[in-house]
């Protein structure tokens, strides 16, 4: 799915993953909306097909993507299937955390916006969402499948190796202000390919950890039940009560276990409170993804090597993800490792926690 002034980049992105068309903006003029576009994208499913994947245009992804998907479909044939997902996201948090905890798959929160980059729906459920979706005033095509799969009880599936990248940092629907925006487990199709097929499915992550501007938040469980939806970021110390955690444990990790220098050298580049907000917020993560490994109870037999890469990708994106949009091109090789480092540590720690 495009609009006229991404076309020959549709174009060549279509030829590169052998899709077979594209889906044109029918009001190229009007009022900005991946909606009106996506609503062409899913009516142009195939009736004799069992599924249909719609591609935005402003990704990357290789000629090994079609197969992928095809072969998760026949894993999962009824559920919507995600392919890629932002990193800074509640979902981000749930995809991290699912890395780390060895799962390839997990269920989407329900309190925010699906990511829509790159999406296979079984294709009655395509018709389904297009008839549940024309005439809506919403423009954001990810907002309306979060709408539509919470009315059906069921939210899509998000494959934690993205093989999908975002590129760029424009946006035709108004979302240039969250900055760089990448993909939270960046994954290459060999190694994907036996996660995806093999890996465990993590239905249930319990309380999430995740960043936004600088600061760790904790999306809670249920939380989708509250008067605004769910909407609203709790901030770890509110939520600590929900965790089985308590500030002063927190506390006694940062003090006992958060190392000196590297904590420094985030300090220097990116403020004292940034670096003890991204280690927290690793702490709180490693816990709740060992948690989740001893329900999951194994890793479905998937290939070590690649499994290990996968948790360092996810580890490596926790950093610049957590920084306020207008710092992340701060956020260079040199960086990227050192905060990568750092969060290890954090995770690590968390790993050893236990409740209070």
């Amino acid at each position: 799915m495009t609009h006229p002034v991404r076309l020959e980049q549709a174009r060549e992105l279509a030829e590169r993953l052998r899709l077979d068309g594209l889906a044109l903006d029918p009001e190229p003029d009007g009022p900005p909306s991946a909606l009106r576009t996506a609503l062409v994208a899913w009516a142009a499913a195939d009736a004799g097909a069992s599924h249909h994947l719609v591609v935005q245009d402003d990704v990357s992804a290789p000629p090994e993507l079609p197969a992928l998907v095809g072969r998760a479909a026949g894993r999962f044939p009824d559920e919507a299937l995600v392919f890629y997902t932002n990193w800074h996201a509640r979902n981000g948090g749930a995809a991290r955390l699912a890395a780390l905890a060895g799962a390839t798959w997990v269920r989407a929160v329900p309190d925010e916006f699906t990511p829509s980059l790159a999406v296979c729906l079984p294709v009655g459920t395509a018709e389904e969402f297009r008839r549940f979706a024309e005439g809506s005033a919403e423009r954001h095509d990810d907002e309306l499948f979060s709408v539509f799969f919470r009315a059906r009880g069921r939210m899509a599936l998000i494959a934690v190796p993205n093989v999908v990248e975002h590129i760029g940092t424009s946006s035709i629907n108004g979302h240039a202000a969250q900055g760089i925006r990448l993909a939270v487990c960046p994954t290459d199709a060999a190694d994907a390919a036996p996660l995806l097929e093999r890996g465990r499915v993590l239905e249930e992550p319990g309380w999430i950890p995740y960043m936004r501007y600088g600061e760790g938040y904790v999306r809670l469980v249920g939380q989708e039940r509250g008067a605004d939806g769910g909407r609203g970021h709790h901030r770890w110390r509110e939520a600590l009560p929900h965790t089985g955690l308590t500030e002063e444990t927190v506390r006694g990790a940062v003090a006992d276990a958060m190392p000196k220098e590297l904590a420094a050298g985030i300090a220097d580049r990116f403020g004292r409170a940034f670096a003890e907000e991204l280690w927290i917020h690793c702490l709180l993560l490693g816990r709740q993804a060992a948690e989740a490994a001893r329900r999951l109870g194994g890793t479905g037999g998937v290939p070590a090597d690649a499994l290990a890469r996968m948790r360092e990708a996810a580890v490596a994106t926790a950093g610049p993800a957590g920084l306020p949009p207008e710092r992340r091109p701060e956020a260079g090789p040199d960086e990227v490792r050192l905060m990568s480092g750092f969060a290890w540590t954090g995770v690590s720690a968390g790993e050893r926690l236990r409740p209070a």
